[in-house]
This record gives C-alpha cells, sequence and structure tokens, in this order.
C-alpha cells in the first residue's frame, strides 16, 4: 500500500514556519534540501518549505496525531506564547480544545497562516461522534 512520503508547503516565510513547527511540536531543526526547508514528522512524513515568492499560497491544514503526553507539552507551548486557538478547524469556537473521538484536539494558525492541528485520537467516522 502507498504511504505519503512527503508534501510541499509553500511559504512567504519558510524559515519561520519551520522553525515555528519544530520549536512547538518539539522536532529537530528543519534541514535544507535544495529549495526546501524539510521537517521530517515522526511516521517518516517530510513537510518541504518552499518559498511562495511573490505569490499569495493557498492556506492549507496540516493535523498531527499526538500523545496524551505530547498534547500536554504542545498545547502549554500554545498557552505559553498566548497564540489563539480553537476546538474546531472552522475557527468557531476559539478558546477551547475539542475531545472527537474519547480524545482532544485543538487547531491553530502558524506564521504563514497555515491551520495546524493536533489531536490525541485519529478522526474517524462522524457518526460515531
Amino acid at each position: 500500500m502507498p504511504k505519503l512520503n512527503h508534501t510541499i508547503v509553500h511559504s512567504k516565510d519558510p524559515r519561520a514556519a519551520a522553525d515555528f513547527l519544530t520549536g512547538l511540536l518539539g522536532l529537530p531543526a528543519a534541514k535544507p534540501f535544495g529549495p526546501f526547508l524539510d521537517v521530517e514528522v515522526a511516521n517518516e512524513v517530510t513537510l518541504a518549505y518552499l518559498s511562495a515568492g511573490d505569490m499569495e499560497p493557498q492556506i492549507q491544514h496540516y493535523a498531527f496525531l499526538v500523545t496524551d503526553q505530547e498534547f500536554d507539552q504542545i498545547y502549554g507551548r500554545i498557552q505559553d506564547k498566548k497564540l489563539k486557538y480553537w476546538a474546531d478547524p472552522y475557527m468557531s469556537q476559539e478558546g477551547k480544545i475539542n475531545h472527537h473521538f474519547g480524545g482532544r484536539g485543538v487547531y491553530f494558525p502558524d506564521p504563514t497562516r497555515h491551520l495546524l492541528g493536533i489531536i490525541t485520537k485519529p478522526y474517524g467516522k462522524w457518526e460515531d461522534v
């Protein structure tokens, strides 16, 4: 079965976005690879940050499955940095976390406006919520 290996994340400021992600999630620093800044996450998927140049990048959403302990650590960093966060990707429940599928989840923007999320349980069938 094919596995996702990498995706390109267009950004107005790839360094700021990559540093924000690695710092908040506690990941190793991004590594340069040609024009990219590569951030590898635990399941061997790489987010390859690339300058969008003069174009305005389309805002994307990237969600990360984390343990309960990692959630507590990351959520603490979100609060320490006084970042806005929401319980939903529509950004209608500000300052709250969700409890979908018996876990916890929260959404927050990176410096280049991509919407990031952390969840402790994989999202399944919405009929089960």
